[in-house]
Parts: C-alpha cells; sequence; structure tokens
C-alpha cells in the first residue's frame, strides 16, 4: 500500500512559516519590492550544468513550453522597465538529482538590488541569511575565498591555467572517467571542486567563494580589475551550496555569446538544446542598470536552521517517484 503521509510534521511548517516572515521582513526593512513572475516559459536556460522540464505542446501552445529554474530572466526584465529593488520568493523546477540535498522541485528566494559591486551584494547576502536564520545563524565570522586561491591552496593547481589532464589526475579520474568528461574544462573544475575543494570548508561557519573563472560566469559580469575572473560568488556552510550570486552581464552582444557558447557545449555533450529566450535579450538590449542577483535555496536555508542534513525534513510533501 502507498506510504500516503506527509514527509515532515507540523513543527517543520511552523519552522518554515516564521523562517518565511523573517525573510519577508528583512527585504521589507531594505526597501526591496516583492514581485511575481511566471512560472511556464516557451524559452528555457542555456546553462550547461541546469535542466529544464519539458511540457508537451498543447491547446494552449504550439510549441512545448518549460518550467522555469528561476525568476531570473522575467526579473531582468522587470529592472530593464524602470522597477526598482525586488525579491521573489516562489517554487522553481529542475530536472536532475533527487536526494538528501536535492529535490526536482524546490522554492528559491531571489532578489536584485541595484547599484552594488561584488563586496556588497555578498554583504547583503549574509546579512538576508542572518536574518533568515536569526539564533541558529552560524556564530563564526564568515569566510572569504578566492577561487583560484582555494583551489591553489586544496590542490597545488592554478585553476586558470591548468590543463584538463592535470585536473583528471588531481580527482584520480579512472579511463571511464576521462572518456565521459573528455577536454571539458569546466566540468573537471566542477568536479575539482566538488571533491577536493568544497569538501575543507568549515561546518561551523559561512563560506564564501567569490571569482570564478571567466570560462563560469554564466550572466556575471567579468571582473573590471582583472577579466580572467568573473564577479560571480557562492555561499556555502560545510559542503552545502546555499546561495548563487552575480554582478550582473548588462550587454546584451556578449550575452547572446554566451548563450551560444553555451548551446554549443550542450551539443558537444549530447543535451537538448532550448529555445533561447529573445525577451531577455531584447531586455537588455533596451538597458539592465547596474545591479548585482542572488538566488537562494530556502529549504536548505532551513535544514541549517532546523539543523538536518535532509531536505525531506523541511519539506512537507518530498518528491515521490513512481515505485
Amino acid at each position: 500500500m502507498s506510504d500516503w503521509r506527509p514527509a515532515s510534521g507540523p513543527a517543520a511548517a511552523a519552522s518554515r512559516a516564521a523562517l518565511m516572515r523573517r525573510v519577508r521582513t528583512c527585504f521589507e526593512e531594505s526597501g526591496v519590492l516583492e514581485v511575481d513572475t511566471p512560472a511556464l516559459s516557451s524559452a528555457a536556460v542555456s546553462d550547461t550544468q541546469i535542466e529544464s522540464f519539458e511540457i508537451a505542446a498543447s491547446a494552449v501552445s504550439a510549441r512545448p513550453l518549460f518550467l522555469h529554474t528561476s525568476p531570473e530572466f522575467c526579473m531582468k526584465r522587470l529592472l530593464a522597465d524602470g522597477y526598482p529593488d525586488i525579491y521573489s520568493i516562489c517554487r522553481v523546477y529542475r530536472d536532475g538529482e533527487a536526494g538528501r540535498r536535492h529535490q526536482p522541485e524546490f522554492t528559491m528566494i531571489e532578489w536584485y538590488r541595484l547599484g552594488m559591486n561584488l563586496d556588497d551584494i555578498i554583504n547583503d547576502t549574509l546579512h538576508v541569511m542572518q536574518c533568515a536564520l536569526d539564533d541558529k545563524a552560524p556564530v563564526a565570522e564568515p569566510a572569504q575565498l578566492d577561487y583560484r586561491e582555494a583551489v591553489l591552496d586544496a590542490t597545488g593547481l592554478d585553476p586558470l591555467s591548468a590543463d584538463t589532464k592535470s585536473l583528471a589526475n588531481a580527482v584520480d579520474a579512472d579511463n571511464r572517467l576521462r572518456t565521459a568528461i573528455g577536454d571539458e574544462k569546466d566540468d573537471w573544475l566542477d568536479l575539482l571542486l566538488a571533491t577536493r575543494v568544497v569538501p575543507g570548508f568549515a561546518n561551523d561557519r559561512l563560506t564564501v567563494l567569490k571569482h570564478y573563472p571567466a570560462s563560469q560566469a554564466a550572466l556575471a559580469r567579468l571582473c573590471p580589475d582583472d577579466p580572467s575572473v568573473a564577479d560571480r560568488f557562492e555561499v556555502f556552510l560545510g559542503p552545502v551550496e546555499l546561495a548563487n550570486g552575480y554582478v550582473e552581464l548588462a550587454d546584451a552582444a556578449e550575452q547572446s555569446a554566451r548563450i551560444a557558447a553555451d548551446i554549443a557545449a550542450r551539443t558537444r555533450r549530447g543535451r537538448s538544446v532550448r529555445p533561447v529566450d529573445s525577451h531577455l535579450l531584447a531586455a537588455l538590449e533596451s538597458g539592465l542598470p547596474e545591479c548585482a542577483g542572488v538566488a537562494m535555496g530556502f529549504e536548505r536555508l532551513q535544514m541549517i536552521h532546523d539543523k538536518t542534513d535532509d531536505i525531506g525534513d523541511v519539506l512537507t510533501f518530498a518528491f515521490e517517484p513512481d515505485e
């Protein structure tokens, strides 16, 4: 007989509601406007590390639709139209792993602040986390590390100049893995980060990893002082990623070139190529103001607050695959 019961009880729901109130209060006190964006789109992200759920053509659309993996594109359209600082708390959908830290459907907090540089948005992110976690926030002062220095310290390799053979050797890759990843340097860097660098982060303090390689800029601008790296950062507690942020790229031509590069990379990897969001590019063409943005996993915040390492403990209903 199917187990119909929820994944967690009223205590977890009460904790979630209180955490949600603290997040909204934090943004309200900072003058950040809450906005709503659609979950369905005719386009999808090109990022090689993110897979979208596709909905078949139907009576309402002759083409397939996609569930959004983030409200980012629509929020940037709002900013380009003159909106002030904004935030959204919404359900997002990503096709991939389901387990103790991942779910195909989860809650994302995403926000954008006008005129902030990298240091500003990092400090703003740490402030939001402090507000959300309240007395459950880590007491130790957050650590801030440059990506290049963190990789050098952990492995002795310079991630900006190391070749793929050196990266593969650093993770003790067998022949099967070397064949699967091939010469995709960013895939090797991701594996190196996950297996050799992030596991060394402290469990009693937040770690901010900043200035990712330019090849991993995604939607971040390149650092004005060093174009070999991007104004991108992530926040971790121990090995668990909590937030991903950028000083946003506002150049439509550069963004179009990055999307084309993503499409080429997806093709090489044998992954589906999704329709490009022309509305985003048009918004950038019209003029995106200088801004920085952050995406943060709400359930992972609650996992810290409730002191659990299983995302199912903070969800009313976890993903229920077919039996």
